[in-house]
């Protein structure tokens, strides 16, 4: 299984492989609007503690994921381009 947005600790970054079949479709599209696309590469800027929202950079901006949605972004970690 893959690991998900949720997964990611600050610091770490990834790939987004897709969405798990569990996620809204308006969900999705709302995502991919903010650029959370197949193959974009996405930072963890800040993962506080007691479930609160993480934080994320995709390209130049910045949004906060609760795990009812980070936990569906399918997501490749490891060696990635800068």
């Amino acid at each position: 299984m893959n690991p998900t947005l949720w997964s990611l600790k600050a610091g770490d970054r990834c790939e987004i492989l897709g969405y798990d079949d569990a996620l809204a479709e308006k969900y999705r599209i709302r995502l991919m609007e903010f650029g959370f696309h197949v193959g974009e590469c996405v930072t963890c800027l800040q993962s506080p503690a007691f479930g609160a929202p993480k934080v994320y950079q995709v390209s130049n901006t910045i949004y906060s994921l609760d795990d009812e949605v980070a936990t569906h972004v399918l997501v490749r970690t490891g060696s990635l381009r800068e």
